[in-house]
């Protein structure tokens, strides 16, 4: 292999289609085509040369494996969880990839019962997932669904756990999510249409074959997605349908699996709802009534359309949930940009907080599955604590520390510094930015530094804990979590503010982040590198255009890039729900839109920062020819030296290998890049 690799060049086919009086041609389509002998030669040809081009890096790549590895205990036990006289539990082990799902009674000295060792089944498998895991309510059946490719297309398979012996049940090509009925023996599952749409909800008994399953719930709307799960009461199964803007909820009595579905209220335009249950009343989370940041409703079981308001909207408090005990309920909270938990005693009608003390940081109620339980168990982590397991007593209104990840190689948090700056956005939003570092810092813009964001869907990105990248702050890395609008960081109206016609602010957010970061003296602009992946990744190739000076690297995981391609196109996975969320470049106003940050769209003759850019073959919600269209169209383009790298893993999905030590080589791998980029 030459010490200086040349990048391969992709073909040029060219196509065109004329839109809104704009033709648009495309060079590079043709590599859609996965069983083209052509296309896999070309990826694997990205491969060959982004090996040959890390090739030096390769020591710093097991240097960065070995530590990362080196901080895990590997021998470890999850905190057990409690359903009925059962302890269930996972266990890892030293030398295996995947987790060993256990159980036992709670009784001193009752042995341990494998129910399900995720290494064993895993083996023969280059990849291997969970789509669903559920134990049925009388603890004798296990329901698993698994992914072998990253397709995302699951296979249903049932063991029977006093025996331990898989039965003959199967049903494949389904969707995530898995539900019991009360008699342990009826299961409910969902399959997709051809877009990969969750759009039925079907009912199956055991020993019966797949023909004779049952449709329960369709829905023909291709901007809905169904859903199904069980209430913690154990009183309903619950069926779903929801869009980006609207929704609704079925009540299946779990007791009387074969009975027919009642509708909880019928959807309506931008009116958003989800259900819990407990006791004689409905709990209902929804921005009905122009509750813009949501509120908490009840209704009556046996009247499930008369709303009531329980927990009013309240200005500056964006209300993200709620779930419902026998005694008491929880909803979750934001306000400032950090979540907080509010307890409220259902028979007193007394509520409380549970707070938290550093200045960024994330917690998250965990499974929690008993209704009759007094505790609550939570997970609480920040950017220097690691993950920590309480359980929240509520009589007493005290926490109880259950776990605290241990980080072996003696880290001391006290030597790292977590802060939250508000860094002024362009059109004078104060977006929020969490960091943290190793002190001592001299704010002189010599320390290299990561900025991370997603913006996107309202998902919100946590200041939380990871052992992995203290490889990186140990060498000097500032590394920032930029809170852009797209999330839900700030309520919703920072969700809105950054999708459809105001997608523009997700992108200049990011850009503004950097520039401040730049100008408080954090980094430097020939230190800086920014890193997304998904959505994230759009934005990753949206400001390589449009902002591409402020970084001297950016790394683009699994890359949202051919936007307005696989919006026009509905037969791709996910395509048409995602309207709501990019708009629809069918209509004239969306396409001029979009055509504004489209990544593919935008490549210019022009110099970029180094990339790295990763992919897989079997990614169901990133087609793998977006990232790999993008790089063809980068290397004709662009006017720079500057190293160009696809990584494409041929074997997974969406979320890359499957396995700890595998999912480390990857992380290892990118941080390697980011380090021989900027130190």
């Amino acid at each position: 292999m030459s010490e200086n690799p040349k990048p391969p060049v992709a073909k040029l086919e060219r196509t065109s289609i004329t839109i809104h009086g704009e033709v648009r041609e495309d060079d590079y389509a043709w590599l859609r085509d996965r069983e083209n002998p052509e296309v896999i030669a070309y990826l694997e040809a990205e491969n060959a040369y982004t090996t040959a081009t890390m090739r030096k890096t390769e020591p710093l790549q097991e240097a960065l494996y070995k530590e990362m590895l080196g901080r895990i205990k590997e021998d470890d036990t999850d905190v057990p969880v409690r359903r009925d006289n059962w302890l269930y539990y996972s266990r890892t082990e030293q030398g295996k990839a995947y987790p060993i799902y256990c159980r036992r009674v709670d009784a001193d000295g009752s042995p341990e019962q494998v129910i399900f060792d995720q290494n064993a089944v895993a083996q023969g498998h280059t990849f291997y997932q969970l789509g669903g895991f559920e134990v049925s309510p009388d603890h004798r059946y296990l329901a698993i669904l698994e992914d072998t490719n990253g397709y995302e297309d699951f296979l249903l398979r049932v063991k029977d756990l006093s025996s331990g012996a898989w039965l003959t049940d199967s049903a494949d090509a389904l969707g995530f999510g898995l539900a019991w009925a009360s008699d342990g023996r009826t299961l409910f599952y969902q399959t997709t249409d051809a877009a990969k749409r969750a759009d039925q909800v079907w009912r199956h008994r055991l020993g019966e074959a797949r023909a004779s399953d049952v449709s329960v719930y369709h829905d023909a709307d291709p901007l809905f997605n169904v859903g199904v799960r069980r209430s913690r009461s154990g009183a309903f199964v619950i069926l779903t349908s929801s869009s980006f803007t609207s929704a609704e909820s079925w009540l299946l009595d779990a007791h009387a699996p074969e009975r027919v579905p009642r509708l909880v209220a019928a959807r309506a335009a931008d009116v958003e709802y989800d259900v819990d249950h407990g006791a004689e009343w409905l709990y209902l989370f929804t921005n009905r009534d122009d509750a813009r940041d949501f509120k908490v409703m009840r209704a009556r079981v046996e009247d499930p359309a008369a709303w009531s308001e329980w927990l009013p909207a309240r200005d500056g408090v964006f209300v993200e949930g709620v779930d419902v005990f026998r005694d008491f309920a929880v909803v979750s909270e934001r306000e400032r940009g950090l979540r907080r938990l509010r307890v409220t005693d259902l028979n007193a009608d007394e509520s409380h907080y549970i707070d938290f003390p550093e200045p960024a940081y994330g917690v998250s109620l965990d499974e929690n599955p008993e209704f009759a339980t007094r505790t609550i168990r939570f997970t609480y982590s920040s950017l220097i604590t690691p993950d920590s397991v309480y359980d929240y007593h509520v009589a007493g209104r005290t926490r109880e520390l259950r776990k605290r990840d241990e980080i072996l190689g003696g880290y001391d948090p006290s030597l790292y510094r977590v802060e939250r700056l508000i860094a002024p956005a362009r059109d004078g939003a104060q977006v929020p930015v969490s960091l943290v570092y190793r002190a001592p810092l001299a704010r002189d813009g010599a320390r290299p530094a990561i900025l991370y964001a997603y913006g996107a869907y309202g998902h919100i990105i946590e200041p939380t804990f990871s052992s992995a990248r203290l490889s990186l702050l140990d060498r000097g890395f500032v590394y920032a979590i930029a809170h852009v609008r797209g999330g839900q960081d700030m309520g919703r109206g920072w969700y809105d503010d950054g999708k459809m016609f105001g997608k523009m602010n997700t992108f200049f957010d990011f850009i503004d982040c950097a520039d401040h970061l730049v100008a408080e003296r954090y980094t430097s602009r020939d230190r800086l590198v920014a890193h997304g992946g998904s959505a994230g990744g759009l934005l990753m190739g949206a400001i390589a255009n449009l902002g591409g000076d402020r970084f001297h690297a950016i790394v683009a995981d699994v890359p949202f890039v051919d936007v307005i391609n696989t919006m026009l196109d509905a037969s791709i996975p996910l395509t048409a729900q995602e309207w709501e969320q990019w708009g629809n470049p069918a209509e004239a106003e969306a396409y001029a839109y979009m055509r504004k940050y489209s990544p593919y769209d935008n490549v210019d003759r022009k110099t970029y920062p180094r990339l790295l850019v990763t992919s897989g073959v079997n990614d169901s919600r990133v087609a793998y020819w977006e990232p790999a269209k993008w790089v063809a169209k980068l290397r004709t383009h662009k006017t720079d030296s500057h190293v160009l790298l696809m990584k494409m893993n041929m074997g997974a999905g969406h979320g890359g290998a499957t396995g700890r030590y595998e999912r480390l080589k990857e992380v290892a791998f990118r941080y390697a890049f980011m380090i021989d980029q900027v130190i």
